[in-house]
This record gives structure tokens, sequence and C-alpha cells, in this order.
């Protein structure tokens, strides 16, 4: 996952949740009270403040190690702060509904979901290329056609 945080003067960065070490992922658990890493994901992608500030606060501490999860803020967070799905991550979204999907012979909860991810990617275009990967890519052609 990317979380991106825009700076006072626009520029953006980019914090990459893979690059985090296990000593990082371990003391955001701790900060959110023994969250495990999974439910963080998942807060991620809900776009929750807390775990959005405790990926940020995280990078910090590697520069300013006494640096406090209680003393750090994000103000206007939600304007600045954004967790974005990478190709990886939607790539396995799509296999994982699209084998349930095979198993209802539907394309309908790919068609549904298609959407959703495309708004959280942090590059759009790679939904269609991970439906193209799985041999969906006619639901993207037919996603296009209904909006022309």
């Amino acid at each position: 996952m990317i979380i991106t945080y825009t700076q006072d003067d626009g520029t953006v960065e980019r914090i990459d949740t893979d690059a985090l070490s296990a000593l990082e992922a371990a003391a955001i658990e701790e900060a959110m009270d023994d969250v495990p890493w999974r439910a963080i994901e998942a807060r991620l992608q809900a776009q929750d403040p807390t775990a959005l500030r405790a990926i940020v606060w995280a990078v910090r501490r590697r520069e300013q190690p006494a640096l406090k999860f209680a003393d750090f803020d994000v103000p206007g967070w939600r304007r600045r702060l954004k967790a974005r799905l990478t190709r990886d991550e939607i790539g396995d979204a799509l296999t994982n509904i699209m084998t349930e999907a095979l198993s209802k012979n539907e394309d309908s909860m790919i068609d549904a979901v298609a959407p959703h991810l495309r708004k959280l990617a942090d590059d759009p275009a790679d939904v269609d290329r991970c439906l193209d990967d799985l041999g969906k890519g006619h639901l993207t052609r037919r996603e296009k056609e209904s909006a022309d």
C-alpha cells in the first residue's frame, strides 16, 4: 500500500508500507493499542486517520527516534493523507474476486468492485492491466463503451 502525504508546499511524499521494517510495523501495532497488522491494512484501505498517521509517524521516527505517537499530528489529514493500492494488491483482490465469480459463472462481482479499486489505486490504469492479465479485459472495454 502507498500512503501519500501532501506537504504544506504541495509536494507529495510517498510511503510504501512494504518498505517498513518488521520493527516499524510492530511499533505501529503497539502504538495503535496492539491492533494486528492485517487490521491496520484494512483500516488504511478505509482511510482511517489513526492508521494513516501511524505510518507517517513510523517513518518520521527514522530521523527522530524519540518522537512519540501521541505527540505526532497531521493537521488537515483528510486532504493531506491518502492510502492507495499497489498493482500487486489490485491483482490479488481481482484474483480473489474472479475465483469466486468463476465459481458462480458471473462477471457482475468484478464489474461491481472495479470502480472502487480504481478509486483506491495508486495508478487507476493498474486495474485495467490486472483485468487484462486475468483474461477479463472485456470488462474494461464494456465499461468504457457504456461510458461513451
